[in-house]
């Protein structure tokens, strides 16, 4: 496990120098820290009835964490399974539940990998055992692939699995109807940024964002066409991003009482998701008992002027040369 990660972590090394010619978004904000110390390797993050929602990362028991934003204080702790595999990514599932994704494989040894749906709130409770949550079996097309990344179409309620690899990731479609009798299989339907960390759709559903350890894309649904880009702030290892009901970004990261931070999109960035025709009248957008909006926190909105994309390019040469350069390192003399 500890050599993984080290691979991993040396993988990562020029994406993360490319990402830093990335455009920069405005300053991060922080909306809370996890104070729960048994929140030590945040692997995932959504936004569900004004929580936040993560899991941590291999190595963990099956169980879900719902985090009042007001305060960074566990609310709720769902138990869901006592062993699973590899659990890496958490989603929004509707009616006050996420999926939970055991999808992640460093060793590209299983033939399968698992989604189940998982009720969330505040307040402990356990659905472990012979009437556990709805379980669902998803195969990968061309054999095992690591991932980290669970995604929900929120027109349709299909689940999107993008693939972790170094060189460039692996979109993937699953059933809108999964069975729970047998396998589903997953279908290809594009690529994305390598070293992809988690995702999540927009409100819309014609766009999603994806992340790494340094910055996040978004991309235009089902299409995959790449909108624009935001360098990240620094994290220890940042494996979490949300969109809130107002798509408004987040991101978490491993470690004890990390922050959850609030990063704005560049304008043109955030201007491309707005919806493409003003809604029917409503009363407005759903409130949190406060009437400040879902998440119950106060955020205020930052602009940011757009910035050129050449140094990007730049990037990914340099990105590449030291790629090159680690492999030769590496190789037996």
């Amino acid at each position: 496990m500890v050599l993984e990660r080290v691979l991993t972590g040396l993988a990562a090394v020029p994406f993360l120098l490319a990402a830093a010619a990335a455009p920069a978004g405005a300053d991060a904000q922080v909306v809370l820290r996890f104070t729960d110390p048994e929140i030590v390797e945040s692997s995932g993050l959504a936004v569900v009835d004004g929580l936040f929602v993560t899991v941590n990362d291999s190595g963990d028991t099956g169980r879900v964490f719902a985090v009042d934003p007001a305060t960074g204080d566990t609310v709720g702790v769902t138990r869901w399974a006592e062993d699973p595999v590899d659990v890496e990514a958490v989603a929004p599932a509707g009616d006050g539940s996420v999926w939970v994704g055991d999808i992640g494989d460093n060793p590209g040894s299983r033939d399968s990998v698992t989604v189940a749906r998982v009720p969330v709130g505040r307040g402990d409770r356990s659905v472990a055992g012979s009437a556990g949550p709805a379980t669902y079996t998803l195969v990968h097309p061309e054999g095992p692939q690591d991932a980290e990344s669970l995604l929900v179409d929120p027109r349709t309620g299909g689940l999107v699995v993008v693939s972790k690899t170094i060189f460039g990731a692996e979109v993937l479609e699953a059933p809108v109807r999964l069975d729970p009798d047998r396998p589903n299989e997953l279908v290809a339907v594009g690529g994305a940024l390598p070293v992809a960390t988690d995702g999540a759709f927009f409100p819309d559903g014609r766009h999603l964002v994806l992340r790494d350890y340094a910055r996040a894309v978004v991309y235009t649904w089902p299409g995959l066409e790449q909108v624009g880009e935001v360098r990240l702030p620094e994290q220890q290892q940042g494996e979490g991003i949300a969109v809130d009901e107002r798509g408004r970004v987040f991101v978490s990261s491993e470690g004890v009482e990390a922050p959850v931070l609030r990063v704005p999109l560049p304008a043109a960035v955030r201007d491309a998701v707005e919806p493409e025709e003003p809604e029917e009248p409503s009363p407005g957008p759903a409130t949190a008992p406060d009437g400040s909006g879902g998440l119950g926190v106060d955020l205020t909105e930052v602009e940011e002027a757009d910035r050129p994309e050449w140094p990007w390019f730049l990037g990914g040469f340099v990105a590449l040369g030291v790629l090159l350069a680690l492999v030769r390192s590496l190789r037996p003399r």
